[in-house]
């Protein structure tokens, strides 16, 4: 009976840990965002917006 109740909570400490653990990992990763003039979406919504203007 207490071997399977101590065993149970090794396993909960176990996984407590390792979700702590990726949590902090993922709060230091240093996300980047890309330059604009690499985005191609932003070259075609200014196109776009040209087309309109030239409409209008």
């Amino acid at each position: 009976m207490y071997a399977i109740l101590v065993v149970s909570i090794i396993i909960i400490i176990v996984v407590l840990l390792l979700a702590v653990i990726t949590t902090s990992k993922a709060y230091t990763y240093k996300h980047t965002v890309d330059p604009l003039e690499n985005n191609p979406y932003v070259d075609q919504e200014l196109t776009e917006q040209d087309q309109d203007q030239k409409k209008a």
